[in-house]
């Protein structure tokens, strides 16, 4: 069953006339085409029966063909109302609408009274919750990709490593992993962090021009995109010598990382995971400064469904792929090591292989 169907078939279910998708990473995984709107409006409108419409700004529209979508097209030009040329089509299919799906975590509330204006007599229900279900199991050409934008993410951190010398800044470093990502075709699924000495205690940290010198620690996180599916990598290494109290930190956030890496596999719920990589840090004496979830769901989007928090009950199936991320920040160190992982029929796959012993540059 494809995608569209199996909308369709819950359309059917639950009594909906249409469902509007808008969210741009979910419009890809309708319909293949990949498109950042800006602030025009894009979307898949599926029905029960009738052919489905993509909805895009007029510009893209043979990009959206060739892509493969092969049902309707509605192009609109900047001057057009595009809501009323989805309410003509929508008439000229004789379609009646009394109830809509949306993805209320994404539709504005401006795209949704232009929404109430065309269809006036609909009611607005919420489809997050069913779009996030059937993106969370990941099938085999899925995985795959994955596999392939988590080697070049562990690529990524081999070059990052190679540049690290006493005095070159963190944009220096990161601009040459970028570009080393570009001679291979792809791009970063978001932007690329190189945080050194104090810098690398913050855990969502801007790169800039300050000098790497001995004594730091270099934090990487970065991730590739392929053919629209992303990976996410964290690795911390040390420059020139390193503290026992260095040591220490980083030898925690390694066994958390590991500990509950040991622990996936189906019918472990989210929140056990998360509690063993926190109980480690926490043991350790560190647990104040985790200061974040253990993870994120990963795909098509960096950051997707589920999170893994110590409160989602969440049972992992076969085929989630998420991150396990722990991390200790303070004013000793600041360490993160993270991975990707699938869950399999029996445990897990580890797609980051990057090393994780303490490398000392």
């Amino acid at each position: 069953m494809t995608k569209i169907n199996q909308i369709q078939t819950y359309l059917k279910e639950n009594n909906l006339d249409i469902a509007f998708i808008t969210t741009p990473d979910n419009v890809f995984y309708f319909s293949q085409f990949k498109s950042n709107p800006h602030e025009r409006l894009l979307g898949v409108m599926i029905f029960q029966e009738a052919t489905s419409i993509l909805v895009c700004p007029k510009m893209e529209v043979p990009d959206a063909i060739n892509s493969g979508w092969s049902y309707d097209v509605i192009g609109h030009l900047d001057t057009d109302q595009p809501f009323e040329l989805i309410k003509e089509k929508v008439q000229l299919n004789n379609i009646s609408v009394s109830n809509i799906a949306i993805e209320k975590s994404h539709l504005t509330v401006e795209r949704l009274e232009s929404l109430q204006q065309v269809f006036p007599q609909a009611n607005f229900v919420r489809l997050d919750e069913k779009i996030n279900e059937m993106r969370v199991i990941k099938d085999d050409s899925e995985i795959e990709k994955m596999r392939y934008a988590a080697q070049l993410a562990d690529y990524a951190i081999e070059v990052g490593c190679k540049e690290i010398a006493e005095g070159k800044t963190e944009m220096e470093i990161l601009t040459v992993i970028e570009n080393a990502i570009k001679e291979k075709g792809c791009k970063m699924s978001f932007d690329t962090m190189v945080l050194s000495g104090p810098k690398s205690a913050s855990p969502h940290g801007k790169p800039g021009g300050r000098k790497i010198q001995k004594g730091d620690f270099i934090l990487f996180d970065l991730g590739v995109e392929y053919e629209g599916y992303c990976s996410d990598i964290t690795r911390t290494v040390a420059f020139g010598s390193v503290t026992d109290a260095q040591k220490e930190i980083y030898q925690l956030v390694r066994s958390a990382n590991e500990k509950a890496i040991e622990a996936v596999k189906p019918g472990v719920r989210a929140m056990d995971i998360d509690k063993i990589a926190r109980d480690i840090i926490t043991d350790g004496g560190f647990g104040e400064d985790f200061t974040h979830r253990l993870g994120h769901g990963l795909g098509i989007s960096v950051h997707e469904y589920p999170s893994v928090t110590g409160t989602n009950e969440m049972q992992l199936k076969s085929g989630m792929v998420f991150t396990i991320e722990p991390g200790i920040y303070n004013n000793i160190a600041g360490v993160r090591i993270e991975d990707d992982v699938v869950v399999t029929e029996n445990g897990v796959e580890v797609l980051t292989k990057y090393p994780k012993e303490l490398i000392i540059l």
